[in-house]
């Protein structure tokens, strides 16, 4: 072959592969913390693949999705880590604190993208919010100060509370518990409210706590934002109804199944918001230089028929400030 017919040729076969490597899809993992049996977080990852369909990611097209369900299990969540990482993906989108640090084990190269997370700073995720630095940067879930306000809802809807229990799983709440723990003993104090803490980690230590807290007058219970209450809601709502204990939680999925009244981030908006970073990343940004953002929406959610059942008497100020009153 000719030299100028060889370059010719190689020069084809060049421009074949780019063309060839730009047309496929990229490769895009979701490791959830819940169950793929769980509603609501599959509405969760609706709203996220709808918005990178809006954005312009097609899955089947140019995007393959492999999401992966860790159903709580600490186990189970560091081998799906493991897996998707091995599957070298362009982005992996992490949902809440346990999940991130089991894929920060795994890569410290593939962009991961976190979402419902407390505090990545504490946990190491990002060096700070601004400048994220490393492979990790996402979306901001809840700040300890949110526990004044959970104490003022609770204590406005069920005057008579007294006494408040903070309950979570310290192998999963957000940094053992301690993230929330300074903000909640403050809380207290103004509304000359007792703080105590509780720990669970089974359906059997929900059972011993929450009765526990009934046979107290004038108890309530604030559930901690933890992967492990959320996978656990079933129970701790059947228990907290039958021993009569006013609780107040920190995502509308309690309430929407039998829960009094909880207030927190929007989570649907935070997967809707994430979905941005990732494309953003498929476009060729760095997760390094994408700030950390903090949530901008906020829901409030109360269950009349729930209200009654414990006798309530919902104030007027809560229900009008409700983002959904549940009938």
């Amino acid at each position: 072959m000719r030299r100028r017919e060889f370059v010719t040729a190689l020069g084809t076969a060049v421009t074949w592969s780019f063309s060839a490597r730009a047309q496929q899809p990229r490769r895009v993992g979701v490791l959830m913390a819940q169950s793929d049996s769980d509603t609501d977080s599959r509405t969760l990852l609706a709203t996220f693949t709808q918005e990178l369909a809006r954005l312009g990611w097609i899955e089947g097209g140019n995007l393959r999705l492999f999401v992966r369900w860790t159903a709580s299990d600490p186990d189970r969540t560091l081998t799906l880590a493991k897996g998707l990482v091995d599957l070298q993906l362009d982005v992996i989108l992490a949902h809440t604190s346990p999940v991130t640090a089991a894929l920060q084990r795994e890569t410290r190269s593939i962009p991961l993208v976190f979402v419902v997370v407390a505090d990545p700073v504490g946990q190491g995720f990002v060096a700070s919010l601004s400048r994220p630095a490393g492979n990790i940067t996402g979306f901001v879930f809840v700040e300890s100060t949110m526990m004044a306000k959970w104490f003022e809802l609770l204590t406005q809807i069920a005057p008579g509370v007294k006494r408040v229990a903070i309950m979570y799983n310290p192998d999963t709440a957000p940094a053992g518990g301690a993230f929330f723990l300074p903000k909640f003993q403050e809380a207290a104090g103004p509304l000359k409210t007792e703080a105590i803490t509780v720990h669970v980690r089974s359906d059997a230590e929900i059972e011993a706590v929450i009765t526990s807290i009934g046979k107290e007058l004038g108890s309530g219970l604030a559930v901690m934002p933890d992967v492990f209450t959320l996978a656990h809601r079933a129970p701790i709502l059947s228990l907290v109804a039958r021993n009569n204990v006013p609780t107040v939680y920190w995502t509308k999925a309690f309430v929407t199944e039998g829960g009094l009244l909880s207030y927190g981030p929007d989570r649907v908006d935070l997967f809707r918001r994430s979905a941005s970073y990732v494309d953003r990343i498929l476009r060729g940004e760095k997760a390094a230089e994408l700030p950390v953002q903090l949530p901008i929406k906020f829901e409030m959610a109360v269950n009349t028929v729930t209200a009654k059942a414990l006798g309530l008497s919902i104030p007027e100020s809560i229900l009008l400030r409700a983002d959904e009153v549940i009938e």
